[in-house]
């Protein structure tokens, strides 16, 4: 596929998808939306991925939604009498279901729909040039892309409650303060430490077990009961530990040498994944 408003490159395994709007400090619209969603889609077929890396072109990470619509850019028109989707929240639960480990690097501003998708992201790394804003209540709007769920749940409630009430930008040392990233870099060392986070990822792990982590802890954030948790661990563990995967494991431990898993992400996931499909969220 050809991108206008990204970048895709993949090498050693790790896929780099750069928003890639600098002239607009790579503001979001619904272009860039449908090509990250696509991307992601060509991401979980690609067996040769096997994590993935947001990053911004030029000096930002993303300023936002595109405000060009002026006024109107929230005012949506439907052409039906049906409420339309939020498109950063289609963004951040097509990351949610991603198979492949998720890294923010952010690069400089991140506002908005730039702050909310790397809520949805795994670990998030920052360049001291990164500043956050959850501005919504300054644009008379709401927290969208899903935020209301992830927010809390990376920073806690009081945390999310504060910097969506006041909207204020903040810099990435407050941010790391409060849990939101990982680990604040100089500018030119925050993508090789993106990339060495990313190929630990990478080597000498099973992707399948990798995908199933990623989705067993995200989906067990809701989860009423530990028991929910045990039943999917449960089931789980049965239907690896009798895996090509699991046998090379062992093998490749008592051998003392590098494993090389033959699972793959793309047809060789537990027959009972997706295990959620079974609730209706229509």
């Amino acid at each position: 596929m050809n991108y206008e408003t990204i970048l895709y490159e993949v090498d050693n395994g790790i896929l780099t998808i750069t928003l890639n709007r600098p002239e607009r400090l790579n503001a979001f619209n619904n272009e860039m939306r449908d090509e990250v969603i696509a991307a992601l889609d060509a991401a979980d077929a690609d067996d040769d991925v096997k994590a993935i890396i947001f990053t911004g072109s030029g000096r930002a990470f993303c300023a936002g939604a595109d405000l060009g619509g002026g006024g109107d850019t929230f005012n949506y028109k439907p052409k039906s009498d049906e409420i339309p989707r939020d498109g950063g929240g289609l963004l951040t639960l097509r990351i949610f279901e991603c198979l492949k480990p998720v890294i923010s690097a952010c690069n400089g501003p991140a506002v908005g729909i730039g702050a909310t998708m790397q809520c949805a992201m795994d670990i998030r790394l920052a360049s001291d040039n990164a500043k956050y804003g959850f501005v919504f209540s300054k644009r008379g709007i709401v927290p969208e892309a899903a935020s209301s769920w992830f927010l809390p749940r990376v920073v806690g409630i009081s945390t999310a409650l504060e910097w969506t009430f006041s909207g204020r930008i903040f810099n990435a040392e407050e941010a790391l303060e409060r849990g939101f990233v990982r680990t604040v870099y100089a500018p030119d060392e925050l993508l090789p430490a993106a990339r060495a986070l990313a190929a630990e990822f990478c080597n000498e792990t099973s992707a399948v077990s990798v995908a199933m982590a990623r989705q067993m802890m995200w989906k067990m954030l809701g989860a009423d009961h530990p028991m929910e948790a045990h039943q999917i661990d449960s089931r789980g563990v049965y239907f690896t530990g009798k895996s090509a995967d699991a046998q090379e494991g062992v093998k490749s431990f008592l051998e003392k040498r590098p494993a090389r898993y033959p699972g793959k992400v793309s047809s060789d996931m537990p027959e009972f994944f997706p295990w959620w499909d079974e609730r209706d969220f229509n």
